[in-house]
């Protein structure tokens, strides 16, 4: 007897009854019922801030579900980079937001383009000129042969 004659290769379920149901429906017949049944299609409940400490509750909770996103994907997804740094953009927080991306370029795959050019944008929109030089500048050494990173850089 070999090691592997004791194991049964898994079988695939089968369908006992393959005749169609008497009654057919569709999605859109589901979707009209929920309808007319009156069931609300959900909306994120609205947040109101009156203070500057749940201002600042509301930001770690936010940067807390980032770094968990972050941290469940494995580090490497710049999907997650490029959200938690506009978040913190929206917030007003620069240097936060260039940290992120510093992360990003040493996680993620740094010849992604898209990283740099919303690096490189969001220095500009700050108005951090110098800043933006230095990302356009390593973007084009790290990736030469991108068309569209050369344009941005000499424009």
């Amino acid at each position: 007897m070999s090691g592997g004659a004791g194991l049964r290769a898994a079988r695939a379920p089968s369908v006992k009854n393959k005749a169609p149901a008497s009654k057919q429906i569709t999605a859109e017949q589901i979707v009209r019922e929920s309808l007319v049944f009156g069931e609300e299609q959900y909306q994120a409940p609205e947040r109101r801030i009156t203070s500057i400490a749940e201002l600042q509750e509301y930001r770690v909770e936010k940067r807390q579900q980032f770094e968990n996103n972050l941290r469940k994907n494995g580090g490497g997804n710049l999907r997650e980079y490029l959200k938690y740094a506009a978040w913190e953009d929206t917030q007003g927080d620069i240097a936060r937001a260039r940290s992120i991306f510093e992360r990003a370029v040493e996680s993620c795959d740094y010849r992604e383009p898209n990283l740099w050019l919303k690096y490189a944008e969001l220095e500009m929109r700050a108005k951090k000129i110098n800043h933006a030089r230095n990302v356009w500048d390593r973007a084009v050494t790290l990736l030469p042969r991108v068309d569209q990173l050369w344009m941005k850089f000499i424009h």
